[in-house]
């Protein structure tokens, strides 16, 4: 069985062309800017992908950290990204070399579908102790139980109509049912979560969360929140 990382860190057919992941990493990007508190601030992206607009974020703060579990990924990001003195590019397992409290604004987005509940809530905690007392934690992009997939074709294409690519979505649509990506989704799942699962999951590392308006990027069918440190973690 292969991993979601290994999907990842391959070439795959989640953006349409290049126009769709050009408009889908935007828009992103543009949110995670509308919600940085300060332009002196430490933001860290967790799982950010190819984060092709990071520097529409890294233009509005003192540094941005991104962090992804893909070795191929973050090979690009390098290219891209590894001459501007405000971006970092880490690795997971690089994460424990950060200082608690070293961050204002945390960010992990479309990450929650791809990990199994108990590890989102070891990550949850792991990452917990990097928020600065006022800092925030942006979880997005989450799944609600119930949730078809014929929702998120929906979204994909009034994105295509919006953005200029419907015929190609269209076409996506058909070339993802016969790839990789629909053999994996069927042996490893996407985890789905209740609003209250995620505001608990929060409260218990010392958070308190709110379910925002409006996810971040394109697809309203998915839930994001927000929960602010105003404290210090639970003890264990």
């Amino acid at each position: 069985m292969r991993s979601w990382i290994e999907f990842w860190n391959a070439d795959n057919p989640i953006y349409v062309n290049d126009r769709h992941k050009l408009l889908h990493y935007r828009g992103i990007a543009s949110d995670i800017r509308d919600l940085l508190p300060g332009e002196d601030d430490t933001v860290l992206d967790f799982g950010c992908g190819e984060a092709l607009s990071a520097g529409l974020v890294a233009a509005r703060c003192r540094k941005l950290i991104l962090v992804d579990a893909a070795p191929n990924v973050r090979d690009k990001l390098a290219a891209r990204f590894g001459e501007i003195r405000a971006i970092q590019i880490l690795a997971p397992e690089d994460l424990p070399g950060l200082a608690d409290g070293s961050v204002d604004l945390l960010v992990v987005h479309s990450v929650a579908q791809y990990v199994s509940k108990p590890d989102f809530a070891t990550l949850i905690h792991d990452l917990a102790r990097l928020l600065r007392p006022g800092g925030t934690l942006i979880l997005g992009d989450i799944l609600p139980v119930g949730l078809s997939p014929l929702v998120d074709a929906r979204a994909l294409l009034a994105f295509g109509w919006q953005g200029g690519f419907l015929i190609p979505a269209l076409a996506g649509l058909v070339k993802t049912a016969l790839s990789d990506y629909r053999r994996i989704r069927q042996e490893l799942g996407l985890t789905h979560y209740e609003e209250a699962e995620i505001l608990a999951l929060l409260d218990k590392v010392g958070l308190t969360a709110r379910r925002l308006e409006r996810n971040l990027g394109h697809n309203q069918a998915r839930m994001a929140f927000a929960a602010v440190r105003f404290s210090e973690p639970p003890a264990e």
